[in-house]
């Protein structure tokens, strides 16, 4: 029973692995594309709005507060990563 607990559990990791090396991917797109158009590479405000969102849309047990912590995390993790790419 722990097993197929365990198993279950990683393929969900795996899943959000992907889920983050895709948009890490996307980011970096889309910063070639601004660095092209000389737009600003950060946009505090679509930060700041895709967090209202995610929260919204969240249906638990996730808590909001979580939601915001875990959504900091990926955005600061991706600036981070983009830098080092």
């Amino acid at each position: 029973m722990v097993q197929s607990f365990r198993e279950r559990i990683e393929t969900l990791d795996e899943r959000i692995l992907t889920a983050v090396n895709e948009r890490l991917s996307l980011v970096a797109e889309l910063h070639r594309y601004k660095e092209q158009h000389g737009l600003a590479r950060v946009d505090r405000e679509r930060e700041e709005q895709l967090l209202r969102q995610l929260t919204e849309a969240n249906h638990g047990p996730l808590s909001p507060a979580g939601v915001v912590e875990l959504f900091e995390f990926v955005l600061a993790l991706v600036k981070r990563e983009a830098r080092l790419g």
